[in-house]
């Protein structure tokens, strides 16, 4: 067998393995945002302890959603760099975090016009 042939193979195989994966990892976190309790996962995620029961407004959700963008973005650094205080687990949950807030974004400014 060509050594060039073998390579691509393992590429074929490897590179259905990763869209597999980004598959599952996407299903998580879209079934995950419909289970999202503002009041019960925001605070361990950016440690929002300023929470108060009718936080409706949308400026108050804009800078929940600027704290999870910045969240996420440290932890993606985190996982390029093979830091050993990368947590898959925490990743996924401020993704679901962040597309429920931005659902409810969208229902708020649905509600303003």
């Amino acid at each position: 067998m060509n050594p060039d042939s073998t390579e691509n193979l393992r590429r074929d195989e490897f590179g259905d393995l990763r869209s597999r994966f980004r598959r599952a990892i996407n299903l998580t976190i879209i079934s995950g945002a419909d289970f999202y309790e503002r009041k019960r996962h925001l605070p361990r995620l950016i440690d929002y302890q300023t929470m108060h029961e009718s936080c409706e407004a949308a400026s108050e959700t804009l800078g929940i959603i600027r704290r999870l963008y910045g969240a996420i973005r440290h932890e993606r650094r985190l996982g390029k760099a093979g830091h050993w205080a990368y947590d898959l687990n925490r990743h996924i949950g401020l993704r679901q975090a962040l597309r429920a807030e931005l659902a409810f974004l969208r229902k708020l400014k649905g509600r303003e016009s």
